[in-house]
């Protein structure tokens, strides 16, 4: 691609790179000047823009979107319409968002024209939501590099959509003397909206005493379901206590105590 200022009378067929205000219009930036546009150039009494001419084998800024972006669809993802040299690419159903960080890195590192930016890591996403963007910087960017950008996406899938698994919940709430019914609701309110957002339901709710032998029994006669959730009246602080003691005794096995996050490092 050359690119600067180019006589007016010469630019005819080349891509112009700034909005130019006419008498009667406006030619948008990344308009290809036509014969009827160089005549209201010089009407305008324009003598130069700035523009740029393609050299062979180059693509305009939407065509090299599409090709990526066409590319870049797939698991789960689907490509927009491209437009003023981007292409955002959207979830198709709801799910987790798995972009391949070494293929994003990969495929930025190519040509400093072509960009690829993204939502982070194991982001969950509702069904339509936008998950990345192509944006092709200049007006025009080599054919050879949106090639090898193409031969990139086969590949390796640089962007991927885990789809959500609907689950049947049994939810289970131990309780302490003194600890409101109200705690307890809004407990299953929140967990039920978090559920939601996986399709996922609770199918029934069992409340019992915060004893490891009561919560034995209750995990015994629960209803068979995809997933047992239990929160405790008070945390667990010891692999003895009372929540993993009834795991234990009623078959169950805890893999793992505690985990490396804040907040929840208690679960």
């Amino acid at each position: 691609m050359i690119f600067g200022e180019i006589p007016v009378a010469e630019a005819e067929g080349t891509i112009l790179a700034h909005s130019q205000k006419l008498a009667q219009r406006r030619l948008k930036k990344g308009t290809r000047l036509s014969a009827a546009d160089i005549a209201a150039l010089r009407d305008a009494g324009a003598g130069v823009v700035t523009a740029a001419r393609l050299e062979p084998g180059d693509l305009t800024e939407d065509q090299a979107a599409a090709a990526i972006g066409a590319a870049l669809g797939g698991a789960g993802i689907r490509a927009g319409e491209a437009g003023t040299g981007r292409v955002n690419l959207f979830a198709e159903t709801a799910g987790l968002f798995l972009p391949d960080r070494a293929a994003v890195d990969a495929l930025n590192a190519i040509d400093p024209g072509v960009t690829l930016a993204t939502l982070g890591d194991y982001e969950p996403v509702e069904a339509g939501r936008m998950v990345a963007t192509v944006k092709i910087i200049p007006l025009a960017v080599s054919g050879v590099a949106v090639e090898a950008v193409v031969r990139l996406c086969s590949r390796n899938a640089a962007l991927r959509l885990a789809p959500f698994s609907p689950k049947r919940v049994v939810l289970i709430q131990t309780e302490l003397p003194g600890v409101k019914p109200s705690v307890l609701d809004k407990t299953r309110a929140v967990t039920e909206t978090r559920l939601s957002a996986s399709g996922s339901t609770i199918v029934d709710e069992i409340r019992c005493a915060h004893e490891a032998g009561a919560l034995t029994d209750v995990l015994r006669r629960r209803e068979t379901a995809d997933l047992t959730l239990i929160f405790g009246a008070s945390a667990v602080i010891d692999g003895g206590d009372v929540i993993p003691a009834a795991i234990a005794a009623a078959g169950g096995r805890v893999d793992h105590l505690g985990m490396p996050v804040d907040p929840g490092n208690l679960l």
